[in-house]
């Protein structure tokens, strides 16, 4: 991992007064992210919330492009879905790859094999290689421990970078229990969930402290307050 941190350092360093501080980055030149997952980005737009934070916080643009139909694997993306021509075709700075909860062995050993290809194939092409760690279903809500577990060694396996969305809302949770999360269908995220996710994605990419990074103006002061705290909590632990 300790590429992929010196390789977030300068990244940070070259951008116009630092992700990390409060001036001005809106001149830098874009931060351009690929994403490609399932409906598990797709809804609610993670992506747009991610570019969002960081044009409310005046911070170094964030552009993106989704491939997120729903349910595939990143196997599926490797083989059909044209993830890897957009790579290919793209400039792009970093890569958000994700698939479904992985929490059984099989599956994580799926996720750790899938990637590291994708991760090979991403530095390849000039870009930083993240994993951006999901939940299971809200039934099944007992297994989070082990989709973290799983997301934790496929990023280690693969020398991405971790985006810790499911550890932070798992932070979140320890906070205030009554946090909507979910959905109306339980898997996939309400827009409180996306807009954590978006947080720890934004803040996991930049550098940036989740404490200085603004949330939609519908939530509430006090939640902001939770999900700052829970992302800051979930992307300190990756260390």
């Amino acid at each position: 991992m300790l590429a992929a941190t010196l390789a977030l350092v300068a990244l940070v360093m070259s951008g116009c007064g630092g992700e990390g501080g409060g001036g001005d980055a809106t001149g830098a030149e874009p931060l351009r992210v690929l994403f490609v997952g399932n409906s598990l980005t797709a809804e609610n737009d993670l992506p747009a919330a991610v570019a969002r934070i960081a044009a409310e916080a005046g911070r170094r643009p964030v552009e993106t492009r989704t491939i997120a139909p729903g349910g595939v694997s990143l196997e599926e993306h490797w083989t059909s879905t044209g993830a890897r021509e957009a790579l290919a075709e793209g400039k792009w700075d970093a890569v958000v790859l994700q698939q479904g909860p992985s929490s059984l062995p099989e599956s994580r050993a799926h996720l750790v094999s899938w990637a590291k290809r994708w991760a090979e194939e991403a530095r390849a092409r000039g870009a930083r290689p993240a994993l951006l760690t999901v939940w299971p279903e809200e039934e099944r809500v007992a297994a989070l421990p082990d989709v973290i577990a799983s997301y934790a060694d496929a990023a280690e396996e693969s020398g991405a970078e971790l985006l810790p969305a499911g550890a932070a809302w798992s932070a979140a949770w320890r906070r205030d229990r009554a946090l909507a999360l979910y959905g109306s269908d339980g898997f996939h995220p309400s827009q409180l969930g996306t807009e954590l996710a978006a947080l720890v994605v934004y803040a996991g990419l930049t550098g940036a402290s989740p404490g200085s990074l603004p949330l939609d103006g519908s939530v509430p002061a006090d939640t902001v307050r939770v999900l700052r705290d829970a992302a800051a909590e979930a992307l300190a632990a990756r260390s």
